[in-house]
């Protein structure tokens, strides 16, 4: 797995909230997602998944993450948007990896990219949510993302 390391900008989303186990609760995001977005007849640009949790310290059962879409800057919700969200997900510096998902294994491309971050004498990891943007809907069982997980560069103190 290559990653870069990109300057990106912020985005304006809407979608749903979800706590809970990821496994189940990124699928029902999506799926709420998608009735949303079909029912507002929204032409989507960008699918994404917003993690602010880490699943080593933090208990299924309390792990949360966003389903979204990106909406223009000023956005209004439009009538019968119950239940969805309007938010701003930072920008700024991140490494950002692309990874083919197949039999809904998802974690093992963030791990295997958490891996080669954490070995990256250049820069390490930031506090900020990580997230990825779907580059196929995976109807045929494979999804195609791009992962970003927030960087900066490692200070180097004078001695």
């Amino acid at each position: 797995m290559e990653y870069q390391v990109q300057a990106i900008p912020a985005r304006t989303l809407a979608g749903f909230h979800m706590v809970g186990p990821w496994e189940h609760t990124v699928k029902q995001g999506f799926e709420q997602l998608s009735l949303w977005v079909n029912s507002q007849k929204y032409p989507a640009q960008e699918w994404i998944a917003v993690y602010f949790d880490n699943p080593q310290t933090t208990p299924p059962e309390k792990l949360r993450c966003d389903t979204m879409v990106t909406v223009p800057q000023g956005f209004t919700l439009p009538p019968n948007s119950e239940g969805v969200i309007c938010t701003r997900l930072d920008g700024g510096l991140f490494a950002v990896a692309r990874a083919r998902v197949v039999n809904h294994d998802f974690t093992t491309p963030w791990l295997d990219f958490f891996a080669l971050l954490e070995a990256d004498t250049q820069y390490q990891l930031r506090e900020c949510p990580c997230f990825e943007i779907y580059l196929s809907d995976g109807a045929d069982g494979v999804w195609d993302i791009d992962m970003y997980i927030g960087v900066e560069e490692v200070r180097v103190s004078a001695v």
